[in-house]
């Protein structure tokens, strides 16, 4: 199975920049989507940028897109989204997903769901 842990997570200041990392273990190979989500709080859970592992296609959400790119380094098992010119309303939960389904934007795509890293963003 599957096991996702996020890392990189932290308190900046608008403008600033962090790195995100989610090391997988298991069998990376059965789930060729993988995301980032996060949840604000009172908020639902949205979708934030996704990749296939095999780093063909990616797709971002509006709010992100230019600022936050996702990207994987296979022999690590890992994937990564380097956040910069970050924002207050960019400060949530944030976690890592793996699934076998194709619609990278979609929640129900992701199966394997990683316990989340804290961005708190300050103005």
């Amino acid at each position: 199975q599957l096991q996702l842990v996020e890392s990189g997570g932290g308190l900046v200041q608008a403008g600033g920049s962090l790195r995100l990392s989610c090391a997988a273990s298991g069998r990376t190979s059965s789930s060729p989507s993988w995301g980032w989500f996060r949840q604000a709080p009172g908020k639902e859970r949205e979708f934030v940028a996704g990749i296939r592992w095999s780093g063909t296609v990616t797709s971002y959400a509006g709010s992100v897109k230019g600022r936050c790119p996702i990207s994987r380094d296979e022999p690590r098992n890992t994937l990564y989204l380097q956040m910069s010119s970050l924002k207050p309303e960019d400060t949530a939960i944030y976690y890592c997903a793996a699934g076998s389904g194709l619609a990278l934007m979609s929640s129900s795509s992701y199966d394997a769901w990683g316990q989340g890293t804290q961005v708190t963003v300050s103005s």
